[in-house]
């Protein structure tokens, strides 16, 4: 008999897309999505995280490592006047990012260019791949 113990380690990856579930339609979260919305790229030497905040001042934003997460904290500001129709939410956002190996805390870097935030992730030098020479 052979027993599949995959699905326990999906635990903790289940219960976050089951509360982002819950709390996605409830009227804590008016926006009904994540925000602000990020892509996710890694390659050997670490994560690319492209977060767009367009019409948010970078001063209002603060960027926050942890051992396993990347926190993006901010507000945008609601502009002045009256409107017809607004769509674009306006106030304070915080999102957590899990990484799903240590960074180099030292090395992070962050650029913001036309309303792309790119934070830039480097594995710590423990997790990097790297080749092994044999002598005989």
């Amino acid at each position: 008999m052979v027993i599949d113990f995959s699905s326990i380690y999906d635990v903790p990856n289940d219960l976050e897309r089951f509360l982002n579930g819950v709390f996605r339609n409830s009227p804590l979260n008016s926006r009904g999505m994540d925000y602000p919305r990020v892509n996710i790229a890694e390659n050997d030497d670490g994560y690319i995280v492209d977060v767009c905040l367009p019409g948010v001042d970078t001063a209002e934003v603060e960027l926050t490592i942890t051992a396993r997460n990347l926190i993006i904290k901010g507000e945008r500001k609601s502009p002045e006047g009256r409107y017809f129709r607004q769509e674009r939410g306006a106030g304070v956002f915080q999102r957590a990012i899990r990484l799903n190996v240590p960074v180099d805390r030292d090395k992070v870097t962050a650029k913001s260019e036309n309303g792309i935030l790119r934070v830039t992730l480097p594995k710590a030098e423990e997790v990097k791949q790297r080749k092994i020479s044999i002598t005989s």
